[in-house]
């Protein structure tokens, strides 16, 4: 027999937040270190395809799941002329990327990510330079990316092979323009005009597009609320996300970093109160949702890689190539529970980046490319996190953090479709926590599969990653309840079917 619970979870299948958008399981691919080159693109690689981008690192990126990838940047979007990618590759300029200090061959380019992202997709989410240029350039992107009118940049698009829009849907208004680092940085309301300025030429071009506008590089911004609100001001009737960005520091105490998802989740709320308060002010009945574009978290394990000087240009030197441990792992399947618990609200999210910057997939200098810690949580969770976000009650312990006061010391996600159910837990203790799951309007359950990630003191060295995979989790069906103890510090997932009496044993 299990031990008592510690912690009870309660689900109904009648109360939910809607249903899970897939675009809320997405990633991001910028131009900066091995995460273009190297990673995604490497032509003389032998798995590479015609081309020039690797077969190897695509199997992966559909085993990750993941439905969405901005492009291309980041930081060095403020810095980019994007006609410099487009055309006949012998005739494309070596450029100097000063957002990275890096030597940019533009080899890759929007038409070469358009057509990797459609040949396995993948929704392109793009941004526009509002660093260094303005309104008529991105007007100009967006048509060279989706008009059919016999016009300048459409015509350009054709000339270069491309007869087809690549119809893509949804822009980015520049980067982390609130950020000092930022190429272009400037006031809240600046930006505010000219990403107004920006977005209405962009809908001039293709009325169908849906647009984020920047909010804050993360929660411990001196601008932080009130940047967002001077912003909304100017946009709020023309944008559809607000777009936020958030890293949790893994070199912080242990408590302080398992509390990253209650910290997350704070961040989301405070800032749809604000974006919810200037809609109000302006009597609208508009909803603008999050789009939580770059997360992620950086390693317990410094980076080793970044050993160039200040003032060393290079081609694509190898930047911020954590070695995640399965703390990290257990911390990104909290920050993806979060995300679930506020899926009526964030409606897109991207891991940052995908492929060797701060990624779950890692390619080595001997051709071979890995899962890292984190690739799990993300690949279990886009698989199983369908239909509808389920509200749940949750009783259970408490962890203290010194940073973040206390906070619950089980965090729990549900999700529902047909009459499958998964629930996603994180044991943020440092005991075993003995649980029970109720499905108080479908108390019959089977058991379809249990996994879990535990974090271990060990740590892992560069080539160990593939051994942290997930392992099984015993959990059992009985009495109208599910029930399992969690290992200590832990991600686990438990996915159940409404057990139908004798149509599930005949």
């Amino acid at each position: 027999m299990p031990p008592p619970p510690a912690a009870r979870i309660r689900l109904c299948t009648e109360f939910d937040r809607g249903t899970i958008d897939r675009r809320l399981f997405g990633s991001f691919v910028e131009h900066m270190g091995r995460c273009v080159y190297g990673g995604i693109y490497q032509p003389d690689h032998p798995r590479a395809d015609q081309s020039g981008f690797r077969e190897d690192v695509a199997e992966l990126i559909g085993e990750l799941g993941i439905g969405l990838v901005r492009y291309p940047g980041g930081n060095f979007v403020s810095g980019y002329r994007w006609e410099d990618g487009v055309g006949p590759r012998e005739l494309r300029p070596t450029t100097l990327d000063l957002a990275w200090r890096s030597v940019e061959t533009n080899q890759v380019g929007t038409d070469e990510f358009l057509q990797w992202a459609e040949g396995r997709r993948l929704t392109p989410m793009m941004a526009v330079n509002l660093g260094t240029r303005g309104a008529a350039e991105a007007a100009a992107l967006v048509e060279y990316c989706n008009a059919t009118s016999p016009t300048r940049y459409a015509d350009l698009r054709r000339k270069h092979g491309r007869a087809d829009p690549y119809d893509v849907g949804l822009w980015c208004l520049g980067n982390e323009m609130d950020g000092p680092w930022q190429i272009g940085h400037t006031t809240a309301e600046e930006y505010g005009r000219r990403a107004a300025a920006a977005g209405r030429a962009m809908r001039m071009v293709d009325p169908s597009i849906e647009l984020t506008v920047c909010g804050s590089s993360n929660r411990e911004m001196a601008s932080y609320g009130q940047w967002e609100q001077t912003v909304l001001e100017h946009t709020h009737d023309l944008v559809d996300y607000l777009s936020i960005h958030a890293y949790y520091d893994g070199r912080q105490s242990d408590a302080d970093y398992l509390a990253s998802g209650e910290v997350m989740s704070r961040y989301i709320e405070e800032l749809t109160a604000t974006a919810d308060a200037v809609v109000a002010r302006h009597r609208s009945s508009k909803r603008l949702a999050i789009a939580f574009d770059e997360w992620n978290v950086w390693t317990t394990t410094p980076d080793d890689t970044a050993t160039r000087r200040d003032d060393e240009i290079a081609v694509r030197p190898p930047l911020g190539e954590d070695r995640y441990q399965t703390l990290d792992a257990v911390v990104v399947g909290d920050l993806l529970i979060s995300l679930l618990n506020h899926s009526d609200r964030v409606r897109v999210a991207c891991l940052s980046l995908l492929v060797n910057v701060s990624a779950p997939i890692l390619t080595r200098a001997d051709g071979s490319v890995l899962r890292q810690t984190i690739f799990h949580p993300l690949a279990q969770t886009a698989r199983l996190a369908r239909g509808c976000s389920l509200v749940s009650s949750v009783d259970g312990p408490t962890l203290s953090s010194p940073q973040h006061g206390d906070v619950p010391g089980l965090a729990v996600a549900a999700c529902r479709e047909g009459d499958q159910n998964a629930i996603f837990l994180v044991n943020r203790t440092g005991e075993p926590l003995p649980v029970e799951i109720g499905v108080v309007d479908r108390p019959d359950q089977l058991i379809m599969e249990a996994r879990t990630v535990i974090a271990t003191p060990q740590r892992l060295a560069a080539g160990d990653p593939e051994t942290a995979g997930p392992g099984s989790l015993d959990a059992v069906a009985a009495d109208g309840a599910v029930m399992a103890t969690l290992p200590a510090r832990s991600w686990s997932v438990i996915a159940t079917r409404d057990d139908r009496g004798w149509e599930d044993r005949s």
